[in-house]
């Protein structure tokens, strides 16, 4: 879609810099910068397809939907109203939470690792959806060895006390001592933790560590630090399988 002659002051407005009265002020003050050179006219027009622009010398991307990749770090809540820690908003650039960036599902509290964020409705129901299956990777560091046992259980099905079925991961493998590595292709409540007490251990740590195609570990995302966060691409939507 061709965005083109579009006022400076409804970009900024639509990237969740504040309202119209607010981004006039901002554009008059002299805080806005298009091509380096600072614009003090709310009205001027541009193409907004691929512009850039500074404000208060952060430079943004324009983008008419926004995906995003956090490293999740533990100790905080995937909501924007937390009880007892922080909220994962904390995390990201008042503009995009302004915009209405949501989590796609949630990650436990003490769960770190691979959160998606996004305004578009339709990716989030996607990535979300029980019909897509869109897979989750995780690793999980328990508090007894794993065993064989607990491998073959949890390959052929473990049965969780409000399922009907044996829930199944699609791949597990023991890494470690004390450390599993398995996929699942359902987002229900503490799945993973479940799954794995239901086969006779318990989670100490969990992380999630790829979405979908989507990896920290393989080169397909930005090195991401814990807390930091990055825009995807294309590339990164592909390996989500959206649209």
């Amino acid at each position: 879609m061709v965005f083109k002659n579009v006022q400076l002051d409804r970009i900024l407005q639509s990237q969740g810099f504040g309202t119209r009265k607010e981004c006039r002020k901002a554009i008059r003050e002299g805080e806005v910068k298009v091509g380096g050179e600072i614009v003090r006219d709310p009205f001027l027009e541009f193409d907004a397809t691929g512009l850039t622009f500074e404000i208060n010398e952060w430079e943004w991307e324009y983008a008419e939907q926004v995906y995003i990749a956090l490293h999740k770090p533990a100790n905080y809540e995937c909501s924007h109203k937390p009880k007892h820690n922080k909220s994962v908003y904390n995390l990201l650039p008042d503009p995009l939470v302004i915009r209405g960036a949501q989590s796609v599902g949630r990650l436990d509290v003490d769960t770190t690792g691979l959160l998606l964020f996004s305004d578009d409705g339709q990716f989030i129901h996607a990535i979300s959806s029980a019909k897509r299956q869109v897979t989750k990777s995780y690793r999980a560091t328990t508090n007894l060895p794993i065993d064989d046992e607990q491998i073959r259980q949890l390959l052929e099905g473990v049965q969780l006390v409000d399922e009907p079925e044996p829930v199944q991961a699609l791949t597990a493998k023991r890494v470690g001592e004390k450390l599993v590595e398995l996929v699942v292709d359902q987002g229900k409540y503490h799945l993973v933790k479940r799954m794995i007490a239901a086969a006779g251990n318990h989670v100490d740590q969990l992380h999630r560590f790829a979405v979908g195609g989507l990896s920290m570990e393989d080169g397909s995302l930005p090195e991401l630090d814990s807390g930091d966060w990055c825009y995807l691409r294309p590339k990164h939507l592909a390996l989500l399988g959206y649209p």
